[in-house]
């Protein structure tokens, strides 16, 4: 529907540094209404905007913005961020009521993307470097002498994100795409879907105003932007979420299908659940999964991708489960305007929404399905005001569960409802119940309640290739998990097939989306000076002063530190066991010992070795260096036997300063010899020091 803007207000743009609305001079609009009463909210227009300029300044102004900060310095300012809307949310609470969204609705939106943020401003900090480049794995020796390294890294890609959202989560579908691309040191161009993209500029205002992130982070596209792609190549990448048909238009797009756009895709998901055959009623079991289908019916109106649409249960329980479904329904949902006290489950975002639902369910029915409860009328809500009635203008409707006498209907795995409606599904047997789940065609998740390993261990290997995620029920997690529908930022969002084989999330997986990995290939001192991670064949300076007395603004990559030469003896092996309790044969009984196929006799322990080692570069004086907080990567690869030597070779193969505290990390690269040179054992000591 579209109307001339006369008094209107128009979905502002965030492009180029500035506000931006078309000329208000007969320019035209998509409407946008209140989901609940039908009231004419605004107009979302985008004519005239010039798309190629905002593509350049994104790669120009945002890429060089973001290019002088590092990963912490971004992920610190995800936090702040996080923080700032947080103290705004009940803003925009106010904003998502509009749409149809209950407070809970809103909470999923709202505080859910805020929750990504915190994911990812605390990921970066702990699980990236305080650099701009990402190691990818080990190093490759491409030469006997060790002169020639090769080795795979990760760098941000040099273009820009172009995120394009769906209706159902205007908030968090903005966020967890933008905070793994801003971690990742790539500005992004949002562009939301026009029913609910008003409150995304809403989002979008407060972040702006916050003054927190460096220009041309990010952009705010409101309204169509079908020449985006035209501008875009091979630097940059596409994010897509909503309906499988624009996401196959998009793949086709020349820039996309040949151009050499990353492009990646999030859609529609016949999403399954699946009772167990032991979890009948009055069963922990049982009772969860009807909770986790009523709650993904009734939540945001059953406006979700990741909404259960399938329920997959033993045939002898279609009944109870749609009579328990239908009990609590009836006892915990009150449908009507969210900004009415006590309701609990709002419109759907859009009349234009409401008809596409009806007319799916209606091809269900004319397909062979059977409406088991609820109706396709227009139901009495309760108003903004507190009355009761219907609201001819609203978009409501009530939750439907259907049945089916045929479990292989065609259309029951190919046509998906959006919004409340649920289908009942009866199965013989498990395998069965896993050649249903996977007749979606691939979905996000599915869900399955079941107490059994046995049948957990079936269902899994039968449908994990099927699903992005599977999330298993019983009564030792029901209270604890975060639901069927709740994707979280540290494990993937995605699926194969019918939900467009993306992935999003995924904890520090998301931030490699938005980067490049490529090979390296060098001499060890160059690889050193490219990563800021010292490498072995790489130059030292052991006449530096011990590291150890270095702060770390003195401390530079290669410095090291060699000690003397320890002697091991049979009296230090012995003293070890006795008052470790570590009485292995190997360090007691020299007969056992010598008929080992490893050992030369009784061998000193490898952590008495350790122990040494420490002793061996370890400066005594109170100094820079605060705790040592772990090794990794150990390696103990000769025996050192008695009469044998041991010295330590440490040197200062990683720095880490932290941008809040007055101290950071350093990662030593630990090499234990003997008296011939060979390496008794190697791995990296991991010390924090004062700035």
């Amino acid at each position: 529907m579209t109307a001339t803007a006369i008094d209107v207000e128009t979905v502002p743009s965030y492009v180029r540094g500035s506000w931006w609305t078309p000329d208000p001079a007969g320019v035209r609009g998509t409407e946008v209404h209140d989901a609940s009463t039908g009231e004419l909210l605004a107009l979302v227009s985008s004519e005239g905007l010039d798309t190629a300029a905002v593509v350049d300044y994104a790669r120009t102004v945002g890429q060089a913005e973001l290019g002088k900060s590092t990963f912490h310095q971004r992920a610190l300012l995800l936090k702040e961020l996080a923080v700032h809307l947080n103290a705004q949310r009940d803003e925009l609470y106010a904003v998502s009521a509009r749409s149809g969204a209950t407070r809970t609705d809103s909470l999923v939106d709202i505080d859910g993307g805020i929750g990504v943020l915190f994911a990812y401003g605390s990921k970066g900090r702990r699980e990236l470097p305080n650099s701009s480049v990402i190691i990818d794995g080990g190093v490759e020796q491409l030469a006997k002498d060790g002169s020639f390294l090769g080795e795979h890294i990760y760098t941000r890609i040099p273009g820009v994100a172009v995120q394009i959202n769906a209706f159902n989560f205007p908030v968090w579908g903005m966020l967890e795409k933008l905070a793994p691309a801003f971690l990742a040191g790539v500005p992004s161009i949002v562009k939301p879907a026009s029913p609910t993209g008003y409150i995304t500029a809403a989002a979008v205002r407060m972040i702006v105003d916050s003054g927190i992130l460096p220009a041309g982070s990010l952009q705010l596209i409101s309204g169509s932007a079908r020449d985006l792609p035209d501008h875009l190549d091979y630097r940059d990448m596409v994010s897509f979420t909503g309906s499988a048909s624009t996401a196959e238009r998009l793949r086709a797009h020349p820039q996309i299908a040949v151009g050499g756009v990353r492009f990646t895709a999030e859609t529609d998901s016949l999403n399954a659940a699946i009772l167990g055959p032991d979890a009948v009623p009055g069963t922990p079991e049982f009772d969860a999964f009807i909770r986790s289908l009523v709650t993904e019916i009734t939540a945001k109106a059953g406006q979700k991708c990741t909404a259960i649409r399938r329920a997959i249960v033993p045939a002898g329980l279609v009944d109870d489960v749609v009579a328990a479904a239908g009990e609590r329904i009836r006892g915990r949902v009150v449908l009507g305007d969210p900004r009415a006290e006590n309701v609990t489950m709002g419109a759907l975002a859009s009349r234009e929404q409401l008809d596409g639902v009806r007319e799916a369910v209606q091809r269900m029915l004319a397909a062979g399905a059977q409406l088991a409860l609820g109706s396709l009328d227009a139901p009495d809500v309760v108003r903004a005001d507190g009355s009761e009635g219907t609201s001819p203008d609203g978009a409501f409707m009530e939750p439907l569960l259907l049945t089916w006498p045929d479990n292989d209907a065609d259309a029951l795995h190919n046509i998906e409802a959006f919004g409340p409606v649920a289908s009942v599904v009866g199965y013989t047997e498990v395998a069965d119940a896993v050649r249903l789940a996977a007749r979606g065609g691939g979905s996000l998740v599915a869900t399955v309640c079941t107490n059994d390993p046995d049948v957990a261990r079936e269902v899994l290997t039968g449908i994990a290739g099927h699903h992005g995620r599977v999330l298993f029920l019983n009564r030792e997690d029901a209270r604890s998990s975060t639901g069927h529908g709740s994707p979280v930022p540290h494990l993937v969002h995605g699926g194969p097939g019918r939900a467009g084989g993306g992935e999003e999330l995924g904890g520090i997986r998301a931030v490699r989306h938005y980067m490049q990995r490529t090979a390296v290939q060098g001499s060890p001192n160059m690889l050193t000076a490219l990563t800021g991670i010292w490498h072995p064949g790489a130059d030292r300076r052991f006449d530096a002063g011990h590291p150890f007395r270095k702060h770390l603004s003195e401390l530079r990559v290669g410095d090291a530190v060699r000690s003397d030469l320890r002697e091991v003896t049979l009296e230090d092996i012995a003293a070890f066991a006795e008052t470790t309790g570590d009485t292995f044969y190997a360090h007691t009984d020299a007969a056992a010992a010598e008929a080992n196929p490893f050992f030369p006799g009784i061998v000193a322990h490898g952590y008495l070795l350790l122990s040494w080692g420490a002793g061996l570069f370890v400066d005594p004086a109170p100094g820079p260096v605060l705790a040592n907080y772990g090794l990794e990567n150990l390696r103990f690869l000769t025996p050192v036997a008695a009469g044998d030597s041991i010295r330590v070779t440490l040197t200062a193969k990683k720095i880490t300063p932290r941008e809040t505290d007055g101290y950071g990390e350093v990662a030593w690269d630990a090499v234990l010899t003997n008296q011939n040179d060979e390496l008794v054992a190697t791995y990296d000591v991991l010390t924090l020091v004062e700035k």
